[in-house]
């Protein structure tokens, strides 16, 4: 459905108001919504009853229920459910039909963009990809996706990890491992894992180990010209494997940032900038802290003279609002790490920063029991490749596959649409199990069904026969299971608006579920290739619009869809 009729229904509300409001049509926009309806060839939008009164008033609602019927509106009346009473309007049907054919598929205009920055992922260089790094990835992905579709202007951005005490043990296991140029280069990731374990290994010996990681760590951050060059290599190395491995999920950031970038020497301008303002104090043990709320003490510098990753926080936090100045920024990290965005906040709040309430931390639960079959230390390639390999074997054993099973490119498609839908059909708060099985398996609510049917829809686009019409003509197609689906799919923009309000992508996997199952019902009794060709063409256009709503919210999510598996 378009802004359009929306904006009709609203200038009409807002026509009729008796008494003056500050509430404009663009105001409206977002409460309208299609109704449900027990009558299946009518079509309803309705607007919240309770909200309307407490904002307008019990007078001004009396006079929008006098509107008078017209070309467009056929009646208006107030409604009941057990939830909610609604004003609903009665919408014209060949008006409602041809406005969701032809707009359905695109956003609404956007009349108040705004900027926003989406710091996701983020893993650690050299430790193993752990799950909360996926479930970052994949729910900021979604929520980037989300707005820039809603035109937003948004820049995905990957801090990673590759600063702190861990990487002087880092180092410490490069040197003694002594791994080759090329080495390093191949398998980045690995090789510098590889050393960090054996370093670990060394310092539960013999503690002098631990002692020069930290002294390691602390030339580093200095700034000793060798040590710096080495470490950019090895991070270039590394952001190179991570891109080919976001790749295969979909996921292209606009920007990386990583922690060193903020070291003592980019760090210095804080910390000079929280002295002038009379932030921060010194300890008799010589920790550099910040009195926030409630006595609490917030230290950035430790008594070595080195920073923490929170100091590294807050010089990144000004440093991308003088960079973006966003409208909001943020932070996709699971639940665990509200404290540290708590502590982030307050000492920006200290230092007079009225942008620091424009930063959110978008919390999410924790995933149980993901790792490979094997039960190894995981980093995300050995998840992908585990699931490409799994679906390869489902695959061959299914009498329905279409393409050559050497063709792992879709393999790995469908096994990384698996992995993306059992998470975000999750609430994002909750904590769930992972177990393969229930990921892969072909029945049910899965990332599979709905690659199937955009499969299906696109395979009738291009077997048929028939073509898609020079005009449409909504009078052919009033069957009761094309207007359910003509309704459902004009649900798709409030769908959006609403998992974008509470961050839930939840709300739009189960929609996408519910309008496979309006398609496949249509399926049944709409028959394309058979019919006449005239109402063969307006059905098929019916089909090939179901096919773009469900292909632009599984591309929102994240997956790439499949016209053939």
């Amino acid at each position: 459905m378009s802004t359009k009729l929306k904006l009709y229904l609203g200038r009409k509300v807002i026509e009729s108001l008796t008494k003056a409001t500050s509430l404009t049509t663009i105001d409206l926009l977002p409460l309208i919504c299609v109704g449900n309806t027990a009558v299946t060839n009518t079509f309803e939008l309705h607007l919240p009853l309770t909200l309307l009164e407490d904002q307008l008033g019990v007078p001004n609602v009396n006079g929008i229920l006098k509107i008078q019927p017209d070309d467009i509106i056929k009646s208006i009346v107030t409604k009941k459910d057990r939830a909610n009473r609604k004003i609903s309007f009665e919408i014209e049907k060949t008006i409602f039909i041809q406005d969701v054919l032809e707009n359905c598929t695109q956003p609404d205009i956007n009349l108040k963009p705004k900027t926003l920055v989406i710091d996701f992922s983020s893993p650690n260089i050299a430790k193993p990809f752990h799950m909360g790094h996926l479930r970052s990835t994949i729910i900021g992905n979604f929520i980037g996706n989300l707005n820039s579709f809603l035109h937003h202007k948004v820049t995905k951005l990957n801090y990673l990890g590759d600063w702190g005490t861990q990487f002087g043990f880092i180092k410490v296991g490069v040197d003694e491992l002594k791994p080759s140029k090329e080495d390093i280069k191949r398998n980045p990731l690995k090789v510098l894992y590889d050393s960090y374990v054996h370093a670990n290994k060394l310092a539960e010996k013999d503690p002098k180990v631990a002692e020069r990681a930290r002294q390691e760590f602390n030339r580093l951050e200095k700034g000793s010209p060798e040590d710096a060059n080495h470490w950019k290599e090895y991070m270039q190395y590394s952001k190179q494997e991570l891109e080919a491995t976001y790749k295969r999920l979909g996921v292209v950031f606009d920007e990386y940032n990583f922690e060193s970038t903020y070291n003592a020497k980019k760090i210095q301008p804080v910390l000079d900038l929280c002295n002038e303002k009379h932030v921060t104090h010194k300890e008799s043990d010589g920790k550099l802290v910040v009195d926030v709320d409630n006595g609490k003490k917030i230290p950035l510098v430790k008594s070595d003279g080195s920073t923490l990753y929170l100091t590294r926080d807050v010089a990144a936090a000004i440093d991308r609002f003088n960079k973006y100045d966003f409208d909001k920024m943020l932070y996709i990290v699971d639940s665990s790490q509200s404290d540290h965005f708590t502590a982030l906040k307050a000492v920006l709040r200290k230092m007079n920063f009225p942008w620091s309430d424009r930063l959110f931390h978008v919390k999410f639960g924790r995933i149980r029991g993901m790792s490979t079959r094997k039960g190894t230390a995981v980093f995300l390639k050995d998840i992908l490749d585990e699931c490409r390999d799994l679906m390869i074997k489902k695959q061959i054993e299914s009498p329905n596959t279409r393409v050559p099973i050497d063709n792992s490119n879709v393999s790995d498609i469908l096994g990384v649409s698996c992995v993306i839908i059992n998470d975000l059909k999750q609430r994002r708060q909750k904590d769930y199990d992972f177990t393969w099985d229930k990921v892969l398996q072909v029945q049910g609510d899965t990332g599979i069904r709905l690659q199937y049917t955009h499969c299906r829809l696109y395979s009738l686009e291009k077997n048929s026969g028939a073509f898609n019409p020079k005009k449409i003509a909504p009078q052919l197609i009033l069957e009761p299971e094309a207007t359910i689906l003509i309704r459902e799919l004009a649900r798709f923009q409030e769908i959006l608006y609403r998992s974008n309000e509470q961050l839930e992508a939840c709300l739009l996997v189960t929609y996408l579920f519910h309008l496979c199952n309006h398609i496949n019902r249509a399926f049944k009794v709409l028959q394309v290739k058979s019919a006449d060709p005239e109402v063969a063409s307006q059905r098929l256009l019916l089909f090939s619009t179901a096919r773009r709503v469900l292909g632009e919210g599984m591309k929102i999510l994240g997956l790439q869809p499949l016209n053939e598996m």
